[in-house]
């Protein structure tokens, strides 16, 4: 990644009395304090007082080998592929892009990480064009052989799971066990694809009418966008492209911009799963870059499903444009979600399970636990660091105030009290979001209620859980301004495809139906047979009739003497073929053979 020590001796000769000492003591002091080394570091006096190098020259040298010490810790992004500049776009196949450079910080103390070139719009044009032409390709594929090449993509990030875990750590915010947990989930997905790619089924439909029947058939929509959120930079997009590229779809994608680390390491190992099998790069499309990248993909007619993962108020706009040109979205947007702890509750689960789903991924999940009932008050600033820390609050507060309508994207736990279940149902449905929801109780009665028709309005109503940690099995996603749309298990594959009805015949009338074809071209045959042996006993007639005129008019020209006493026989070997008339004015053709007697 950076500039070895040794390297930097040669770069600075200044340093050359001293680079090895400097990087001796740096990471001696980095590993006995990891979290802020350099206050502990001798001060440039010391450098000057015991080896006599001027203050001048030494304050850079410090600051540049500290640079140096911190990037090892970036050294294992080489293993996935990353350098210390990257382009942000893959496009046919290709690594390119010609916009913007930025840097990537680690948000814990907003150090930069590496630079990404973004890409532009020419970039995104010639992406699509590239994709367009690959669906041809990847839609003729079997389901079956589609899922075999998911598979691959499964282990490949198997095979990189640890690394990929320290990048969304590192890149996202959130701590090591999370990182590597989200990756997992990818390849959950995977595995999950794999088994759906035999299971794309479609239905038979019994018909009104007699002797008919209705089928249905799912085909692939051609290519699906979709854009992704920091928080979750590599799951979202495992939820949306196994299931897409498993019906057929080529997948064009969107990261984050803060975090484009991620989007280039996960699209490097999909790229290499389909040069490995010698199919199209263009199947798999990514870009890094701003908003008028996700606006472009949002009014483009070639892409058929948008699935947008982000605030409820941008969502609201992908939705508007993509409804303008009669597309498809997918949202899913933010959640505003509540837990209800019963009088009769476990306590010890409960308080378990609201600080996971309150702090879980620094409070920036959508499925986080933003309202409760009981009444702790703790927190609320900011802690001084050089990075980006607050302090998890729990505020109580009016149910009825404006902001707890809102989702506020931290750690902050709004508290409620309630005074009965239908109390806490109301409130909890009293929100704009409907994302998840939970209930701890032990009492059946409420637990009913809870998930009937007249309880939780949440895609999502947990009991006696988190309203976090959703599996891939079940569809994800909730109601209301949270978008309605359905992620990763169950029947969301419907969601990457299109539907036909197709009405036909009942199989044995499809039988008669051919029977009678094969009876027609039987009469036809025989229709023909009976022509040609009309003709020709016709002509045989004809021939008869011809050599009895002939042999009359032959005796009764010979005198008495002349007549033979035997019949003349008549040489066929000798004979000619003359037309004749119409005589039945038919229009047919007809011939006279003429056939003279035997010399």
């Amino acid at each position: 990644m950076g500039p070895s020590p040794s390297y930097v001796a040669c770069k600075y000769p200044i340093t050359q009395r001293y680079p090895r000492f400097l990087a001796q003591q740096l990471q001696t002091t980095l590993a006995s304090n990891p979290r802020n080394p350099f206050h502990l570091f001798p001060s440039p006096i010391f450098f000057t007082k015991h080896f006599r190098i001027p203050l001048s020259d030494i304050l850079f040298p410090i600051e540049f080998a500290r640079m140096v010490i911190i990037k090892k810790e970036y050294e294992f992004l080489k293993e996935i592929g990353l350098g210390s500049v990257n382009l942000g776009g893959y496009v046919n196949g290709e690594w390119k892009a010609s916009g913007p450079v930025i840097s990537t910080v680690n948000p814990s103390n907003n150090q930069k990480v590496a630079e990404v070139k973004e890409v532009s719009i020419e970039d995104y044009e010639a992406g699509l064009r590239a994709c367009s032409e690959a669906a041809k390709t990847w839609m003729s594929v079997p389901a079956p052989k589609r899922g075999e090449i998911v598979r691959q993509i499964g282990d490949a990030f198997r095979a990189k799971l640890d690394y990929l875990g320290r990048l969304v750590s590192l890149e996202m915010g959130k701590i090591l066990p999370e990182g590597i947990g989200e990756v997992q989930e990818v390849i959950d997905m995977c595995d999950y694809a794999v088994g759906l790619s035999r299971q794309l089924n479609g239905s038979i439909i019994p018909s009104e009418r007699p002797n008919h029947m209705m089928f249905e058939v799912w085909n692939p929509l051609g290519i699906v966008g979709v854009i992704t959120a920091f928080n979750f930079p590599c799951a979202v997009l495992g939820w949306n492209a196994c299931l897409a590229l498993v019906c057929g779809n080529c997948v064009v994608w969107k990261g984050a911009p803060t975090t484009p680390l991620v989007t280039i390491a996960v699209t490097k190992l999909v790229a290499e799963v389909l040069e490995k099998n010698n199919l199209p790069g263009a199947i798999f499309t990514s870009f890094c870059g701003g908003a008028e990248i996700g606006q472009a993909i949002a009014k483009d007619t070639r892409i058929p499903l948008v699935s947008f993962t982000g605030s409820s108020k941008v969502g609201l706009k992908v939705q508007q444009t993509v409804s303008e040109r009669f597309g498809k979205s997918l949202l899913e947007l933010s959640g505003n979600n509540a837990i209800v702890v019963m009088d009769d509750a476990d306590i010890g689960l409960a308080v378990r399970s609201i600080l996971f789903a309150a702090v879980g991924t620094t409070g920036q999940r959508c499925t986080t636990c933003r309202r409760l009932g009981g009444k702790i008050l703790t927190g609320g600033s900011v802690i001084e660091s050089a990075g980006n820390f607050v302090q998890p609050t729990i505020v109580e507060i009016s149910p009825s105030a404006s902001v707890v309508k809102e989702e506020l994207f931290a750690p902050v736990l709004y508290v409620m009290k309630i005074r009965s279940l239908e109390e806490a149902i109301h409130l909890n449905n009293s929100v704009p979001q409907g994302l998840s929801s939970s209930i701890f109780t032990r009492r059946p009665e409420a637990i009913f209620k809870w998930i009937g028709p007249r309880g939780s309005d949440c895609g999502i109503v947990n009991v006696n859980i988190p309203t976090n940690g959703a599996e891939i099995g079940g569809a994800f996603g909730g109601e209301k301004a949270t978008g309605g749309g359905r992620e990763a298990g169950s029947d969301s594959w419907k969601q990457y495809m299109r539907r036909s009805t197709w009405t036909n015949l009942r199989s044995h009338k499809i039988k008669a139906v051919i029977i009678i074809g094969i009876s027609f071209f039987a009469f036809l045959f025989y229709f023909l047979f009976c022509n040609i042996l009309v003709a020709s006993f016709e002509t045989y007639m004809l021939l008869r009739q011809t050599l009895k005129c002939d042999a009359r008019k032959a005796a009764n020209s010979m005198t008495p003497s002349q007549q033979p006493t035997t019949p003349p026989q008549l040489d066929f070997r000798h004979r000619s073929v003359v037309p004749a008339e119409d005589l039945r004015g038919e229009g047919r053709t007809r011939f006279v053979v003429e056939l003279g007697p035997r010399a």
